[in-house]
């Protein structure tokens, strides 16, 4: 059984998430402090559960 990753990339959370990549780029640069952004240096990583309820939470992105 494959587990999923608990945090995504940009480019994997878009396909996983069905998100356009700029949308998600203004959203992370909007939001800088946001609980579901992890930065690993300059990487942006995206917690996936935490972004999922975010998501839940959202009227529209």
């Amino acid at each position: 059984m494959a587990s999923e990753k608990y945090n995504l990339t940009i480019k994997e959370a878009v396909q996983y998430f069905n998100i356009g990549e700029k949308n998600l780029r203004k959203l992370v640069a909007n939001n800088p402090t946001a609980d579901y952004i992890l930065m690993v240096g300059n990487k942006i990583l995206i917690k996936r559960k935490i972004f999922e309820l975010f998501i839940d939470e959202t009227g529209s992105i």
